[in-house]
């Protein structure tokens, strides 16, 4: 095989294909960019590989072992095979030693996020016969913060969500702690996450691949697995930054009128946030089902009292009071103030509501104080 492709780029062949590389991406990077599939568990594209889960190891000719594809550098000349036998041997081998102490059925392992290795374990029919050791990872049962729980039970230590604290975050809130089996997840001295460094972002959450890490709220309350809800993009409110969020719907809720029952990030890579959100983007949803939420316009009748209305009833109303103090005491007396929480394109049509619609300059954005 040669080394060089075209205009001279460098190449590897993975599965009798050669493909090309840029300097400093890893196998499993070349891998995914060219659509061929290796299973992992550990990994995150916006953490540095740790080759923790092993479930990624590939089989290179001329090395004695195999390698993690995750966290080994493409070198132009490789030959890589993802399948064979040896390494499909490994991968059921693995798999059946995690499940031996870990929930086998999707009712106990699965009530919030989905579990990636009982998904990986069916894919690759890993052995269920290796028998059962209770797991020996603490957990924190007296932690007081409202948003997250931990269950040791599903936890692989796979790292991702220390990492992610670490790395993505630099808050470094949550480590593991203990040795060998006895690995788990904790903080400084077992302390509750509100005493500790952690902002409550959730990302945690986001990036377990079993969802040992979990949001108290849908637990508590009994909600259907996330498998059971339907994802609907849409772009946080609470600040101008425009972070997208998949809102997780249940369609039977509300009386069959839909019911928001928690919040996740979309794939990393796909939007402009790379699936980060803040704890009010990812926690503060409520209002969403609160009762006290206006869910129609409201407009004062001749009594003065609010009554309900339709959007264009609203909106005929509000350009009738602005035109006529335009009309009475001229542009200038109309002034436009718009909000940091909305979005920039927002700011924009409120600006030009204000100069082109109205003609005036008097338009002034929260933010620019």
């Amino acid at each position: 095989m040669s080394e060089n492709g075209q205009n001279g780029t460098s190449t590897i062949e993975i599965e009798g294909r050669t493909l090309a590389f840029e300097a400093g991406e890893t196998v499993l990077e070349v891998a995914q960019r060219n659509g061929i599939e290796i299973p992992t568990l550990c990994h995150d594209p916006r953490l540095d590989p740790a080759g923790a889960c092993r479930t990624c190891l590939v089989e290179i000719d001329g090395w004695r072992r195999l390698a993690p594809a995750c966290a080994t550098k493409a070198n132009a000349g490789m030959k890589i095979a993802s399948e064979n036998a040896r390494i499909d041997r490994h991968r059921r081998s693995l798999l059946a030693l995690y499940m031996t102490d870990h929930p086998s059925d999707r009712e106990t392992s699965e009530r919030g996020a989905p579990d990636q290795l009982l998904d990986m374990v069916e894919q690759y029919d890993a052995p269920s016969d290796w028998g059962w050791l209770e797991t020996l990872r603490s957990d924190r049962p007296d932690d007081a913060n409202p948003y997250i729980h931990f269950n040791p039970d599903t936890c692989i230590v796979c790292a991702r969500c220390t990492r992610y604290c670490d790395e993505v975050e630099g808050v470094s809130a949550i480590t593991l702690a203990g040795r060998g089996s006895q690995t788990t997840i904790s903080t400084v001295d077992r302390l509750g996450l509100l005493d500790t460094t952690c902002e409550m972002c959730g990302g945690c959450i986001d990036v377990c691949p079993t969802g040992a890490m979990g949001e108290k709220t849908p637990l508590m309350r009994g909600d259907k697995p996330e498998r059971e809800l339907t994802k609907v993009r849409s772009t946080c409110n609470f600040c101008g930054v425009g972070c997208q969020l998949d809102l997780n719907v249940d369609p039977d809720g509300n009386d069959g009128k839909g019911r928001v029952v928690k919040v996740t990030s979309p794939p990393t890579g796909t939007t402009t946030n790379d699936g980060n959100l803040c704890v009010k983007g990812r926690f503060a949803y409520d209002f969403i089902n609160h009762e006290e939420r206006l869910t129609t316009p409201l407009i004062r009748n001749a009594a003065g009292e609010f009554e309900a209305a339709s959007w264009d009833e609203a909106l005929r109303v509000a350009a009738q009071g602005l035109m006529g103090v335009r009309d009475r005491h001229g542009a200038d007396a109309l002034a436009f103030v718009s909000s940091s929480r909305c979005t920039m394109e927002e700011n924009y049509l409120v600006q030009k509501l204000s100069r082109a619609v109205f003609r005036t300059n008097n338009v002034h954005q929260c933010a620019a104080t």
